[in-house]
C-alpha cells in the first residue's frame, strides 16, 4: 500500500469537472484507491463519494492506493490533484 498527501492547487477547489477527470483516471487502474480529506475517507472511483468531501483550494488530500500498478496510479492521480483545472 502506498500513501501520499497532496495540496490541491485549483483555486476553485476540486469541483465536478476535475472530480470527473480524477474518477475516470482512477477507474483505469486495477487497484483500490481511497481519498482522504478533512477526516473523511471515500472511494476514489466514485464521483458521488468524491463530491461529499467538499475539497477546496489548498486542502490537503491523502491518497491510499493498494494493488496492481499502485505506483503508476499514485503518480497519475497525484498530478491531477495538484494541476490547475479550467
Amino acid at each position: 500500500m502506498m500513501t501520499q498527501t497532496f495540496t490541491v492547487a485549483n483555486p476553485a477547489g476540486f469541483h465536478v469537472r476535475p472530480i470527473k477527470t480524477f474518477v475516470q483516471a482512477a477507474s483505469e487502474f486495477p487497484c483500490k484507491i481511497n481519498v482522504i480529506c478533512k477526516g473523511k475517507k471515500v472511494n476514489g472511483k466514485s464521483s458521488l463519494s468524491m463530491l461529499t468531501l467538499g475539497i477546496a483550494a489548498h486542502d490537503e488530500v491523502t491518497l491510499e492506493i493498494d494493488g496492481d500498478r499502485e505506483e503508476e496510479a499514485m503518480k497519475t492521480l497525484g498530478e491531477l490533484l495538484v494541476k490547475i483545472h479550467e
